[in-house]
């Protein structure tokens, strides 16, 4: 299964003057049954990218949110492998990203993982707790599968590493919003808005903002100065919350779309 890839799509979007909207769901929660059909009502919804992460037992990078459903994941017996089957069942024609941890990933083996993200149509892999300057061998790996790599710059990060973000990555950056869940909205805006400058002066890689961003008008504030916006825990705890009923949560992600269009 082929999907388009994160370049393709960057790039048509940015030719239509929207920022891209990417959402993150676990996969195995509410269901991994219903995976499939939820991929593609929040595609039909509006989502340009999913990320779907892929359950641990420690996600020491993941809030409270995504650690809870994560949990809840394993807790129905949902693994990697699962998660990678259903996402191949998806009918959808948007680049699916895989997040998650290192651990599984060598237990599964480098390359027998890339092998099955190749075969279900993923299109790149965020590993949570891999560094540019230890990812050399997954990177290649990755590579001969045609799959992207993308990496995590925050706000602390120093120039030096940065740069290795920056030069590492591939399919997009991903920038940290915000260092912590203190400070006003306008301050982690701030602060979001220098990162990605810093960025854009070592990349021409298309730079999406994720971590704390929840709302339409949050989306839009993204969307003036970078190339994507990540919505992941306020959208894992709606789907938690919404029951058998989403419709709710689908009208939520047509506004979060339509906060992506520059005008």
């Amino acid at each position: 299964m082929v999907r388009p890839t994160l370049d393709s799509t960057f790039r048509l979007l940015a030719d239509r003057n929207e920022a891209a909207l990417i959402l993150f769901i676990t996969g195995g929660d509410p269901s991994l049954e219903d995976l499939p059909t939820l991929i593609e009502d929040l595609v039909e919804a509006g989502a340009d990218a999913l990320e779907i992460g892929l359950p641990f037992s420690d996600p020491i990078a993941d809030g409270p949110s995504i650690q809870a459903s994560s949990q809840r994941a394993l807790d129905r017996g949902v693994t990697p492998r699962a998660v990678l089957e259903a996402i191949g069942r998806a009918r959808v024609d948007v680049p699916v990203v895989v997040m998650g941890y290192l651990n599984p990933m060598l237990q599964m083996g480098f390359e027998a993982f890339a092998d099955r993200c190749q075969a279900v149509g993923v299109s790149g892999v965020i590993v949570c707790d891999l560094i540019p300057e230890e990812a050399g061998e997954w990177v290649q790996i990755a590579q001969s599968r045609g799959l992207a790599t993308v990496f995590l710059a925050a706000p602390t990060s120093a120039a030096d590493r940065l740069d290795a973000v920056a030069n590492a990555s591939c399919g997009f950056v991903y920038a940290v919003a915000r260092t912590g869940v203190t400070g006003s909205q306008a301050e982690q805006a701030n602060e979001s808005e220098r990162l990605v400058a810093d960025l854009r002066v070592r990349t021409s890689t298309p730079i999406a903002v994720g971590f704390g961003i929840s709302t339409p008008d949050h989306v839009a504030a993204v969307s003036r100065f970078a190339d994507g916006a990540i919505v992941g825990s306020a959208l894992v705890d709606r789907l938690a919350n919404s029951g058998a009923d989403r419709k709710d949560v689908l009208d939520w992600v047509r506004q979060l779309k339509a906060a992506t269009h520059r005008g």
